[in-house]
């Protein structure tokens, strides 16, 4: 099947970091510099700093996600925070079945996709995550494990709205270890979820699906996978947390596609 070009999507995930001065200094600084065109940019900051960062991109080519969500609308579940609440402050994406959701806060695969479920529901495009253990890696389950996820992530994917997904490859022993997965290892993986979403939701979805790697991105790594076809972009976490860092990622993957 020949991969047709989609809009690389370089999200930024800062996780449990950045005061709401050093998001606002955050934004101002990358705004005053110059941003790829024909690459779509998203900053996930934590729940603190929604309404403020939803402020300060409105009107930018920059768009808002959320790190996380419960998917009721409303309700007795303190500490939660709902997809209308996402919404009302601006998001456009919400990240879902982060590793560190699903190892530190025991989230199911059928939680996951019920969040996914509901993010659609509400106009919000979920980023999905998926990605094994080192000790997966070692025991050859990689292709299970990426399987399985998908299957319990997608569960509540209507048809007329999987246009909408993004899917993030992050392999668990990569992520802020410093040590990222290969170019080939990543493709291999990414085509296999193009191929299993095609079997859920036809040939057209499979290729308008945008697929992300993450785990230990840099300026000095993203056209490792970036240069593949089936790889669309990257969920980045300690490399996003400076504007400098964060640019040359973004700049790398705007000269990458302007290339001839």
């Amino acid at each position: 099947m020949t991969i047709p070009q989609r809009r690389p999507i370089l999200a930024a995930n800062w996780k449990m970091n950045m005061t709401l001065a050093e998001g606002g200094a955050f934004v101002k600084e990358l705004l005053a510099r110059s941003l790829p065109a024909g690459v779509e940019v998203v900053i996930c900051p934590p729940f603190t700093l929604l309404h403020l960062l939803g402020e300060k991109l409105q009107g930018t080519s920059l768009k808002l996600g959320a790190q996380n969500m419960y998917f009721e609308e409303a309700g007795a579940f303190t500490g939660e925070v709902s997809p209308l609440m996402l919404k009302d402050a601006g998001a456009h994406y919400v990240i879902l079945g982060h590793s560190e959701r699903r190892a530190h806060f025991k989230e199911e695969d059928s939680l996951v996709g019920k969040k996914v479920g509901a993010a659609l529901e509400h106009g919000l495009s979920p980023i999905l995550c998926v990605g094994e253990t080192l000790e997966e890696r070692k025991e050859g389950k990689t292709l299970e494990v990426v399987e399985r996820q998908l299957a319990g992530g997608l569960a509540a994917v209507p048809r007329e709205r999987a246009g909408n997904m993004v899917i993030a490859y992050e392999p668990v022993w990569a992520i802020g270890s410093g040590q990222a997965a290969t170019g080939g290892d990543a493709r291999e993986v990414s085509a296999f979820i193009r191929r299993l979403y095609g079997d859920q939701f036809g040939r057209e979805a499979e290729s308008s699906l945008r697929v992300q790697y993450g785990g230990s991105v840099k300026g000095d790594n993203i056209r490792d996978f970036t240069g593949y076809p089936e790889i669309d972009g990257a969920l980045v976490g300690g490399a996003s947390l400076k504007a400098d860092s964060w640019h040359a990622i973004l700049q790398a993957v705007g000269q990458q596609i302007s290339a001839p």
